[in-house]
């Protein structure tokens, strides 16, 4: 079986890139959310049917599961929105508290208590993501809807990841990820056509982008994503998660020419040093 910590190294890599192809070739965020589900769920589905690996949840699975489908899909739509009413810098540093939650969370409802290492590791990191995005945005944030937004956004993230912990524990990878996409791209196809967001008339560039994201950035990304979630501690998945800020400002950079300043560079190193703290093994914790 592969090691799950190069599941979540793929899993980081390959969501990473969903940054980089909206600025590329931009699309209604809401929109994108819901095609780079529905695409994956298109082709998970045939796959898992064929190979026979489609499990039936147990009947007390199937309300967590929708929860997490619901959860996924809102916290994108949400995140989008708090862009809109603040800015994205702002919406991405106050989303991506959720490690704080993802840990006071384990405590309350996995019976996984974070030990120091996990609390000096997130620590080290938020300060890296600070740095990273320049401490002028941290000291100029406004307290509007946009900062309510982005904060919901961390809350709901942290959660989808404690519950889909605790599904993954019962419920094989493949099914759980058709179910709960399933849930977010209906959930996000009514969003859509509530609010008037575009469906079509896109161009074939934009469609490809749209497949990359569903394939690569979802597909991939979230099913080696769970895979590290099902084998590792959930707090621990979700502070490793911080490191896409620094893979997707490489990409950024190599594709569409995006500065790179030597803060930048300096942040990313200390979220890095601050996710590597956590996964020092001790006898006892891991």
């Amino acid at each position: 079986m592969l090691n799950p910590r190069i599941s979540l190294l793929i899993g980081v890599i390959a969501i990473s890139i969903f940054p980089v192809l909206v600025k590329w070739a931009p699309v209604s965020g809401i929109s994108s959310a819901f095609y780079r589900m529905f695409i994956a769920v298109v082709f998970l589905l045939p796959y898992v049917l064929f190979r026979k690996q489609l499990q039936k949840p147990d009947r007390s699975l199937w309300l967590p599961v929708f929860i997490c489908g619901i959860l996924f899909g809102s916290d994108i739509a949400i995140w989008n929105l708090s862009i809109h009413y603040s800015n994205a810098t702002q919406a991405t540093l106050l989303t991506n508290l959720s490690p704080v939650w993802v840990g006071i969370g384990s405590a309350l409802f996995l019976n996984e208590r974070p030990g120091k290492q996990f609390w000096i590791g997130t620590i080290v990191a938020l300060s890296g993501m600070i740095i990273l995005m320049g401490p002028e945005t941290f000291l100029q944030m406004r307290f509007d809807k946009g900062f309510l937004m982005a904060v919901t956004s961390g809350l709901l993230y942290a959660t989808y990841m404690i519950v889909s912990k605790r599904v993954l524990n019962r419920l094989n990878i493949v099914s759980f990820m058709t179910y709960s996409m399933a849930v977010s791209s209906i959930y996000l196809l009514i969003i859509c056509l509530a609010t008037g967001e575009p469906l079509w008339n896109f161009s074939p560039v934009i469609w490809g982008v749209l497949s990359i994201q569903g394939l690569i950035c979802q597909l991939l990304g979230w099913l080696t994503i769970s895979y590290s979630v099902q084998k590792l501690d959930a707090q621990r998945v979700s502070l490793s998660l911080l490191s896409q800020s620094i893979v997707t400002g490489l990409l950024a950079w190599i594709f569409i020419s995006e500065k790179v300043s030597f803060q930048m560079i300096i942040g990313g190193i200390i979220i890095l040093a601050g996710i590597g703290i956590t996964f020092i093994k001790k006898k006892a914790y891991s």
